[in-house]
């Protein structure tokens, strides 16, 4: 009642006056009163917020090992291909940051790269010291090691370091593997990902 009463009050006042009620007066007037409050949980305790408990263990974390599935389509010859522009390391000479642009174009045999794992293989590289000329084809490498593809070039650009731009670039091809006549591998824009 008391609440119904001071409500009518206030509009009272704002046809006298011309100017409307402040906001926090609206607000406040549309607000339960504490004992109501109390009413409208009567018996039930206050609900308190819960807390989100973090693994003990991070959802993600660098790693060498890189996962595979199965190709789903092993009867054709067809391209997938990786863009890695995070790419770090550091120089083994300076131990300054090495930063790099890794395009993987593969033609899979029985399996495919699970993302999620080179991913964190790339990630583990963050803390590395290494050549430009070593981490490109030890990568090359450790995916042809799990893979065993058909086809797979590595184009690795480093960023300018000491006014000199590198491109590294690693191939492999799997023995007895006959490609079609032309074997045309788009290439993608450094910018945006797509197809030029």
């Amino acid at each position: 009642m008391a609440k119904t009463t001071s409500a009518k009050t206030s509009s009272a006042a704002a046809s006298t006056d011309s100017k409307p009620a402040p906001k926090a007066e609206r607000n406040a007037a549309l607000k339960p009163t504490a004992s109501e409050a109390k009413g409208a949980n009567k018996g039930k305790p206050a609900a308190q917020p819960k807390m989100r408990e973090m693994p003990p263990n991070p959802p993600s974390a660098p790693s060498k090992e890189i996962h595979v599935f199965p190709n789903p389509a092993p009867e054709r010859d067809y391209v997938i291909q990786f863009q890695v522009p995070e790419f770090t390391c550091h120089c083994p000479l300076t131990g300054q940051p090495d930063f790099a642009h890794f395009t993987i174009d593969m033609i899979a045999d029985e399996y495919c790269v699970e993302l999620k794992s080179l991913k964190m293989y790339f990630w583990s590289y963050r803390n590395e010291g290494a050549f430009h000329e070593k981490v490109t084809n030890t990568i090359l490498d450790d995916i042809v090691k799990v893979t065993k593809p058909r086809y797979i070039r590595i184009t690795a650009k480093w960023y300018v370091r000491g006014g000199i731009y590198t491109n590294v670039v690693a191939e492999h091809r799997k023995k007895g593997w006959k490609p079609l006549p032309a074997v045309d591998i788009p290439s993608h824009s450094f910018e945006s990902g797509l197809l030029r």
